[in-house]
This record gives C-alpha cells, sequence and structure tokens, in this order.
C-alpha cells in the first residue's frame, strides 16, 4: 500500500472506533509512539496497546473528529479533536492534537503527538 492508501485507511478504521484494528493492520511491531511530555515515549505495538486500554479507561469520550490527511513523501498528518471526561476528576474539556505518522516498507513505524498540555 502506498502512504497516502495507509493513511487513508488508517483515518476510516479510527472513524469507525477500529483503533486496534487499525494498529494491528498498519503499524510495525516495533513501532514507536512519541507524546509531547517527558518520558512520552511507548516502543513496540504491545506496548502501544496497552498505552491505548490505559487511555480509554481513564477517559470516557463523548465525541472525536478526525481531520483529512495530508501526506508528503513517507509522512503523513491528520488532526484529532476530542471531547472526553477523565473519569478520576470527572473534569471534561475540549481538546485537538495533530499526529504525524512515518511509514516505511508498507507499515507505520512511528506516531509522534503535538498538543498542549492542560
Amino acid at each position: 500500500m502506498t502512504t497516502q492508501e495507509i493513511a487513508n485507511d488508517l483515518v476510516v478504521l479510527c472513524k469507525q472506533g477500529k483503533f486496534e484494528e487499525a494498529y494491528t493492520k498498519h503499524f510495525a511491531k516495533d513501532a514507536k509512539s512519541v507524546e509531547p511530555m517527558e518520558n512520552g515515549t511507548t516502543e513496540g505495538l504491545e506496548a502501544m496497546f496497552a498505552k491505548g486500554k490505559a487511555w480509554e479507561e481513564a477517559f470516557e469520550v463523548h465525541s472525536m473528529e478526525i481531520g483529512d490527511v495530508i501526506v508528503a513523501d513517507n509522512y503523513f498528518a491528520t488532526t484529532f479533536a476530542l471531547d472526553s471526561t477523565n473519569r478520576e476528576t470527572n473534569v471534561r474539556t475540549q481538546s485537538s492534537e495533530i499526529a504525524v505518522y512515518r511509514v516505511k516498507d508498507g507499515k507505520i513505524v512511528s506516531e509522534q503527538f503535538f498538543y498542549d498540555m492542560m
């Protein structure tokens, strides 16, 4: 698949809430995920699944919008806008972020998220 095809399919799956399928289908087993915080790097698909599960347990998502993709060579980016409530604090917030992905040999090898810390 081309970078454009991977990007388009990833967004479709995420819009359908099929995050695990999106990661299983499109991410390399040794992919990494980078968040804008100290020690914010997660390495390996299994660790990324655990990070996602922990986030889902910590937050209730009321709505999510995913933007169109922008592709440049082996990179693509999209936006995520979330309306969620922290289950522990019961604080509801609206946030947005930019996600940048790198594709190599037909698989996503890295994702990096850009957003302001609350």
